[in-house]
């Protein structure tokens, strides 16, 4: 009999999995990301003058698993947001400078509610491609059984 399970020396249903758990885990790493980011939207200096919490972007990137065959995504990076902070005043606030100015973070809550939104319908998206995959495992060995 011959195994249907491997063509060319890769499970395909394998990769598919590998593939969709790798999206799964870097868009988890993306939601942590905007959650950290929105817990400090409002985080000031601690220091006069001083700068506040600085909004972090994950980016990604492709690899192969060479053990699999399977294309992977992975957070490559987590930076720092370089875009300007946003200006208050009020000179009787603790971070407030000798002008009365203190700086907030530059987050904006759309821009990371979106970006939670985005990474929520890509990892279902990921889920159901791996569910997907494991159904049709199933069906295959109820197929090699009967």
């Amino acid at each position: 009999m011959m195994d249907i399970s491997t063509v060319d020396g890769a499970d395909p249903l394998a990769q598919a999995i590998a593939t969709s758990a790798s999206g799964m885990r870097a868009q988890a790493t993306r939601l942590r990301i905007v959650a950290e980011n929105l817990a400090n939207a409002n985080a000031t200096a601690s220091t006069p003058g001083g700068d506040p919490y600085r909004r972090k972007v994950v980016t990604f990137e492709q690899v192969l698993d060479r053990s699999s065959g399977a294309g992977l995504v992975r957070p490559a990076r987590i930076t720092r947001d370089s875009s300007p902070f946003r200006i208050e005043y009020d000179p009787s606030h603790p971070a407030a400078n000798a002008q009365g100015y203190y700086k907030l973070p530059n987050v904006s809550e759309v821009i990371e509610t979106a970006d939670a939104r985005e990474a929520q319908r890509s990892y279902e998206a990921n889920l159901s491609a791996l569910s997907e995959a494991r159904t049709m495992i199933t069906k295959t060995l109820d197929i090699l059984k009967a």
